[in-house]
């Protein structure tokens, strides 16, 4: 429990939520050079970057947006009444400045950012960027052992590379993070994956690798509960990441991403899956993908930043 006012949110009957500087859910602006950054328990990182994109830019713009929308998270969950900010110490730990020009060099700056916060004991809560984020954060995370993930997304990010020998775009983190040992493929799973393939090579490799895809025709066949209750028992009670594309979600309820794909799950149930996290064990998690150049009116960007808000209730919940 964390009664410190300083970590808590400014509430909107202190501060109207269109005044004063955005952060995070109005959480105190504290980097990693700030005197109180040791007792930050759950930090949240923006990582303004996109150079891993093949198509359609623009998530280097997505930190900017969802701290912006996040004015309208409020102190307790609605359902659970969970009150993350008093269980756990949560600040706005900042961007990583990225390279925008150099993949390599991002990459480097990430993971060096990551590993202050490892070192620390901070467990992060990402707001990408396009999912090529997630690599250089789990060379931070799983550098000692390789971790679980539970991961929503419409596309496996399996790819072996892109144009004829490109290792790293978004389309290929989770290949390499599994090359790399950073990830279990027996303790991986994708669900939500759908629309037109190039071909079977992200799929074959998954079957070769023991990593379980679940197809959004069998999420939508089973259900949220029992689609979940299996992932919960992959993860299992090992150390787990969770990673979150956008485009999980149904293009009617979050057009401003990159690569959209039809027949995707609603807005509430893009809620349900993150609820149905009880018990695992979140080391880190990540919100990947928001291009607020799709979608000015921001509706994407505010589904995005209350999913962000329903993974910190899930790791102060498992926290607890």
């Amino acid at each position: 429990m964390t009664s410190d006012p300083f970590f808590h949110p400014v509430s909107g009957m202190d501060l109207p939520r269109f005044a004063g500087v955005a952060t995070f859910m109005r959480l105190p602006l504290v980097t990693p050079d700030h005197p109180r950054f040791p007792e930050v328990q759950v930090g949240l990182v923006g990582v303004p970057w996109d150079g891993g994109t093949t198509n359609r830019p623009g998530p280097r713009h997505g930190p900017r947006q969802l701290r912006d929308h996040s004015t309208m998270v409020r102190a307790q969950h609605g359902v659970s009444g969970m009150r993350p900010f008093e269980t756990l110490a949560c600040a706005d730990l900042g961007d990583v400045g990225p390279n925008p020009a150099d993949i390599q060099d991002s990459m480097a700056r990430i993971t060096a950012f990551y590993d202050t916060l490892v070192a620390n004991g901070t467990r992060p809560l990402t707001a990408g960027g396009d999912h090529l984020t997630s690599l250089p954060v789990l060379r931070a995370l799983a550098r000692e052992r390789p971790l679980g993930m539970i991961h929503f997304d419409s596309h496996t990010d399996l790819w072996h590379s892109y144009f004829g020998g490109t290792m790293f775009t978004h389309g290929t983190p989770f290949r390499r993070a599994v090359e790399e040992g950073l990830l279990d493929p027996k303790r991986m799973v994708q669900i939500g994956i759908r629309g037109p393939m190039y071909d079977s090579e992200d799929r074959d490799f998954a079957k070769a690798e023991g990593i379980r895809i679940i197809t959004i025709e069998e999420f939508h066949a089973r259900g949220v509960s029992d689609v979940m209750a299996e992932a919960r028992e992959i993860a299992g009670t090992g150390e787990t990441y969770v990673s979150y594309d956008i485009d999980f979600v149904d293009p009617t309820f979050a057009p401003g991403t990159g690569t959209p794909e039809i027949g995707g799950p609603n807005s509430w149930q893009a809620l349900q899956v993150v609820r149905e996290l009880t018990g695992v064990t979140i080391v880190g998690a990540d919100l990947v993908e928001v291009s607020p150049p799709f979608d000015a009116t921001g509706g994407t960007a505010f589904l995005g930043i209350t999913i962000m808000f329903e993974l910190l209730c899930k790791m102060a919940e498992n926290a607890a």
